[in-house]
């Protein structure tokens, strides 16, 4: 897994798996777009207007836990 965020657009994107086939772009809302392949396998979800989204909850820091081992690991996001 893959996140990406270009500021120049404020656009993130989280890529689950490496796009192998042609996929179709779900809107959802304004803000949220889904990759999706033929199959119904998710490629990678877009956040349009990023910088807020990413920054909505957890003090402006992205966290990643493994629930398995019960490790964290605690990014802080770019104002």
């Amino acid at each position: 897994m893959q996140l990406t965020y270009d500021p120049r657009y404020n656009v993130a994107y989280i890529r689950l798996q490496e796009k192998t086939s042609e996929v179709e772009t779900i809107h959802i809302s304004d803000e949220l777009n889904v990759d999706i392949a033929p199959d119904g396998t998710v490629y990678g979800i877009e956040l349009l207007n990023a910088n807020t989204q990413l920054r909505a909850g957890d003090a402006g820091s992205l966290i990643v836990i493994n629930a398995a081992a019960g490790d964290r690991c605690e990014i802080r996001l770019a104002k």
